[in-house]
């Protein structure tokens, strides 16, 4: 598993599961997703599954069924600027705080920060 990161320095490639920095990668645009809540900063979304990072604590707030309701999550995380949802598993997500990423692999329940500290981080996706 993959993630295109976005920096002020470059876009890079991480290998999520070895947790390793593999190379760079071509810079690419997040799709808008609407969101309808206030202070959000990013959003994605994978089918009915959106997750949305806002100026706030906890840092995200998740929606399983298409945004009619949301639950917050990500209570340890730092402040975030980015995430990602993965299209063929929407459990799997990826929040990127300033320098360093977070993966959950069952829908935001649980999160563990990655390895790899990158120069700040401006979007991320799955690759």
């Amino acid at each position: 598993m993959r993630a295109a990161v976005r920096t002020l320095a470059g876009t890079f490639l991480v290998d999520l599961e070895e947790e390793e920095v593999v190379g760079e990668a071509e810079d690419f645009d997040v799709p808008q997703v609407p969101v309808e809540l206030p202070r959000v900063v990013a959003a994605a979304a994978a089918g009915p599954t959106i997750v949305a990072v806002v100026e706030r604590r906890p840092p995200l707030v998740i929606s399983q069924d298409a945004g009619r309701t949301w639950r917050e999550a990500g209570g340890g995380l730092p402040p975030g600027f980015a995430v990602a949802v993965d299209e063929d598993n929407p459990d799997v997500m990826l929040f990127a705080a300033r320098n360093r990423l977070y993966l959950s692999e069952n829908g935001g329940m649980f999160w563990r920060a990655l390895v790899p500290e990158l120069p700040d981080v401006q979007a991320v996706r799955f690759d």
